[in-house]
């Protein structure tokens, strides 16, 4: 009887393991396959709600009580099997991919699993075992992860082999943007900026890390091409210094340094320094000097390197975008350029940015301040339309960063609107030990804005609420999801209303 009970134990808790590696397989892919994103995620999930946190603790029961009773193993296989509740195997808005690179992180976790739970037969314990590898199995994948990670960058050496040849042969100038927030509005404006004066290809959107960029070379770097714009993104320190290794900028950007991504940098001076590092090779190095870390970085380039200094606040600047009257005097070197009617959803430091790497790649300034007239909004980035029922959308669902958020207020806040006005918001994530006050500070300030601040999901909730609710008579309200909320607003809002959506959240997120 006991042997048929461990079998049928070891099966459930194979299977509970089997459906419980898809979900965490699923955040690992949405989390790119970093190690220890999986078991960080876990934790999240298990803590946000209370059901959550009791099935956690029913399910490390089952594993204690399977020593003695191993079909209890059977109550943590139907644990992780329906918990964490909310999230979902399929997903709502990140369906899981089944790449090369997936099917081997899943061949691989599957693999450690077998000998982890044949380990505990072997000796024994097999329903214990199956319990814990079952709850346990975002460890295994981070595990996973990890071992495959010097096998991944081996596979992508070709491709960035060919990326690095593709450039000494086609041999454009290379401009390289980097910051915490910020780079792909540059990117997209300098494209702008640069006119059909000569052939200019940038880096595909969220192409920007070694493997992104070296797809993006291989597949559109065409002969004769001019300028090759590349967009560079890190996680840490080291990253960008490889990349430009084999695509060296002769002309550097760097935006901004801010709390984003801070819980995987740690703190600023660090993102600073791994920011910094697109300026190794270069010959121009432009850099935001309303920034106070990057004005002192400026000290710090060599003297071999021609160094441009733009502002959105300062006309003294190299280069100098400044909001007056509804419009925007640009300026170089202290001399006008030109004057042109500010555009909403564009903000004036890019824009300033973008013009000093245009100016830098030879394009007269007078020629490219005029150009600034045609610049757009990244789309979801502070996009503005009118809906069919009146109510003015904003659309900032790709921000998550304290000065884009701060400027979204701005933006709402100045909207002539007859109506209400309301912020739809997640809040902000990735900002280490900033992201509990710097979401508590966005949503007072929210709260003073907006008639009614909604709160969607759990990621951020407490610290949204509280910010919120230091406003006296603010009208806060709570949904699970982003769909939920725009429910609401759609049966709630009408002609002469207004919506800020502030960021969005994958649904992998609580």
């Amino acid at each position: 009887m006991r042997t048929a009970m461990v079998v049928v134990a070891v099966a459930l808790g194979a299977l509970g393991a089997s459906v419980a590696g898809l979900r965490w397989l699923r955040v690992s892919q949405r989390e790119h396959y970093l190690a220890g994103s999986s078991t960080r995620f876990a934790i999240r999930w298990w803590r946000s709600t209370a059901l959550n946190a009791l099935l956690v603790v029913v399910g490390l029961a089952g594993a204690l009580v399977a020593i003695w009773v191993p079909l209890a193993a059977c109550v943590t296989a139907g644990v992780v099997i329906f918990g964490p509740r909310g999230l979902t195997v399929r997903g709502r808005t990140s369906t899981l991919s089944w790449t090369r690179r997936l099917k081997t992180l899943a061949a691989v976790t599957g693999s450690l699993s077998v000998v982890v739970l044949g380990t505990g037969i072997l000796l024994g314990v097999g329903p214990e075992v199956a319990a814990l590898v079952a709850l346990g199995i975002p460890l295994l994948v981070d595990a996973a992860a990890a071992l495959l990670a010097p096998m991944e960058a081996r596979a992508s050496e070709k491709f960035v082999s060919d990326a690095k040849h593709r450039l000494e042969r086609v041999r454009p100038r290379v401009v390289g943007i980097t910051g915490s927030y910020g780079k792909t509005s540059t990117k997209n404006h300098l494209t702008t900026l640069l006119g059909t004066d000569r052939a200019v290809v940038p880096s595909p959107r969220s192409f920007n890390n070694r493997a992104g960029l070296a797809r993006a070379i291989n597949e559109n770097l065409a002969e004769g091409t001019d300028v090759f714009i590349a967009e560079m993104g890190t996680y840490g320190p080291g990253e960008i210094a490889e990349m430009v290794a084999w695509c060296p900028p002769q002309i550097a950007v760097l935006t901004a340094i801010g709390p984003v991504h801070l819980e995987r940098f740690g703190s600023l001076d660090v993102t600073l320094a791994a920011k910094a590092e697109i300026t190794a090779s270069a010959e121009v190095v432009v850099l935001n000097a309303d920034d106070e870390r990057l004005a002192g970085l400026a000290a710090e380039i060599p003297s071999s390197a021609r160094v441009l200094r733009t502002s959105a606040s300062h006309r003294d600047a190299d280069v100098s975008v400044v909001e007056h009257g509804g419009t925007w005097e640009i300026s170089t070197q202290g001399t006008v350029q030109a004057t042109v009617p500010v555009i909403q959803g564009v903000q004036a430091g890019n824009v300033a940015c973008a013009l000093g790497a245009a100016i830098a790649l030879g394009t007269d300034p007078h020629v490219a301040a005029e150009r600034v007239a045609n610049l757009v909004a990244v789309e979801n980035r502070l996009t503005s339309v009118k809906a069919p029922s009146g109510v003015t959308v904003i659309d900032d669902t790709f921000n998550s960063n304290p000065a884009g958020a701060a400027a979204a207020l701005d933006l709402i806040r100045r909207l002539p609107v007859d109506g209400r006005r309301v912020v739809v918001t997640p809040g902000m994530i990735e900002l280490g030990e900033c992201q509990r006050a710097e979401n508590e500070a966005f949503a007072r300030s929210a709260a003073e804005i907006a008639d009614v601040v909604v709160i969607v999901g759990r990621t951020n909730a407490a610290a949204l609420e509280a910010g919120a609710r230091q406003v006296p008579d603010a009208e806060v309200r709570r949904v699970r999801t982003r769909e939920e909320a725009v429910n609401w607003v759609r049966a709630s809002l009408g002609l002469g209303d207004a919506v800020l959506y502030e960021n969005d959240l994958p649904d992998h997120y609580p």
